[in-house]
């Protein structure tokens, strides 16, 4: 299929009027990593998880970085443009609604789901960044209004400071997103209460289309 470039898993919706999640894995992830995540955060959605494509020490990504929390700017707009085009090639190839994608994301893989709601605006309806930061200033803000995100955190998170989740929350509040944050007390694994939460925040939401 022209531009699945991505190796990836693709698991059909279970009801016609039900979103995509695009799941996206952390840093050595894979994509089989948040499948199970997927079902429980909405168990009639299509389910589509690429592989990262860059590898670090054999670890697969979904960009480069040149040390802990820096990221190569350059490699990170292209990875996210190709990530944009594999989702367009998806939707086509599989007949879901282009404008109904929700990203779910985890460490590197919700820093590349913020590089797309910043850098391509209408590709996503909504986000589920689990323990992200800041991953890309654009040069131009992007206008995300109605656009919703969750954002899960960890007080005790080594590797993401709060003060770089607030950071994030800002930017997208700037671009006029609407974000949800929720703390855990824990460090920087995805917690059993903030997938509670998500789940809880994704169930009643009618998520706009994307662009819309």
């Amino acid at each position: 299929m022209e531009n699945l470039t991505f190796i990836h898993q693709y698991v059909p919706a279970r009801s016609a009027d039900a979103p995509t999640l695009l799941l996206l894995h952390g840093t050595g992830g894979n994509e089989h990593d948040l499948l199970d995540l997927g079902r429980i955060l909405s168990p009639q959605a299509a389910l589509l998880s690429p592989r990262g494509q860059v590898l670090e020490h054999g670890m697969p990504r979904f960009f480069r970085r040149l040390a802990e929390g820096v990221f190569d700017q350059d490699d990170l707009r292209r990875r996210s443009q190709d990530l944009a085009t594999f989702l367009a090639a998806a939707s086509a190839a599989y007949q879901f609604d282009p404008r109904r994608i929700i990203a779910v994301g985890y460490s590197n893989g919700a820093n590349i789901a913020a590089s797309l709601l910043l850098l391509h605006p209408g590709v996503l309806a909504g986000a589920v960044l689990f323990h992200a930061m800041v991953p890309i200033v654009p040069d131009r803000m992007p206008a995300l209004q109605q656009v919703p995100v969750f954002i899960g955190a960890g007080r005790s998170d080594t590797l993401i400071t709060p003060q770089q989740t607030q950071q994030l929350v800002d930017l997208l509040h700037g671009a006029g997103a609407d974000v949800t944050l929720h703390w855990e007390p824990g460090g920087h694994a995805i917690g059993r209460g903030e997938v509670q939460a998500a789940t809880d925040w994704l169930q009643p939401r009618s998520i706009p289309r994307a662009g819309h």
